[in-house]
């Protein structure tokens, strides 16, 4: 059995129930009817701290279920359990992966795989777009090329998946001497809010598309059927 596909919440270790509390307050915020639902470790919930996220992902009506440590089977869990009900976002943009410490990269991959075939069964309509790992310790080391298996995998397996994108945001993180600057990521883990501002600009870039092009389908749909058009949202 592969642990990263077997959906289970994490071990309270420390004892204080964070984590499924995290999760009972997502649960409350499903109800609130976002367009772009960001979900996975703490690379996701980071983003949130950050001026790119206010300034940027805000108005695009997204919410954050972000929540650190988080590995394939423990998001896997989240999504099977509450998270997407209540909602009908356009986008989903997920990462996760990079936690799953002791799985090999094929195991990672199902993990990622399974958490995919839920989000695309419970909403349907949602475009998926999968950013991929990101590089980690300041220089070459097992995880960094674990991570980097895992992508060229994902690549290789998910390509012609219907409404399915990986994200390469890695171009420019390592350098040319292999190393990662502090100025990106100062633990060489998470990314500095210079980091997201530098590497998730093609994510931006790609939300923006793909929600200008959903947003005129549904005029020319409206329009075609005769119907009273509600106005677009706006900021």
């Amino acid at each position: 059995m592969n642990p990263a596909t077997t959906p289970v919440p994490p071990e309270d270790v420390q004892g204080d129930n964070r984590w499924m509390n995290i999760h009972e307050r997502f649960l409350e915020e499903t109800l609130l009817e976002p367009e772009v639902l960001f979900i996975g470790d703490s690379l996701i919930r980071n983003l949130a701290h950050t001026d790119m996220w206010r300034q940027h992902f805000v108005p695009m009506h997204s919410l954050n279920f972000g929540i650190g440590g988080d590995q394939t089977q423990h998001v896997l869990w989240r999504v099977l359990n509450g998270e997407l009900e209540h909602m009908k976002p356009k986008v989903v943009v997920l990462l996760v992966g990079t936690n799953n410490v002791g799985h090999l990269p094929e195991m990672i991959v199902e993990g990622i795989r399974e958490v995919i075939k839920v989000i695309q069964s419970k909403q349907p309509q949602a475009y998926l777009v999968l950013i991929s790992l990101l590089p980690r310790g300041q220089k070459p080391n097992p995880l960094r090329e674990r991570n980097a298996k895992v992508n060229e995998l994902l690549k290789e397996q998910l390509v012609g998946l219907e409404k399915v994108q990986v994200l390469d945001v890695n171009e420019g993180i390592v350098q040319a001497d292999g190393k990662i600057d502090a100025h990106d990521m100062d633990d060489y883990l998470h990314l500095t809010p210079e980091g997201y501002r530098k590497f998730f600009e093609p994510l931006l870039e790609l939300l923006t598309q793909l929600l200008t092009e959903g947003e005129e389908e549904e005029l020319e749909d409206c329009e075609s059927s005769g119907s009273a058009c509600s106005p677009l949202k706006t900021e």
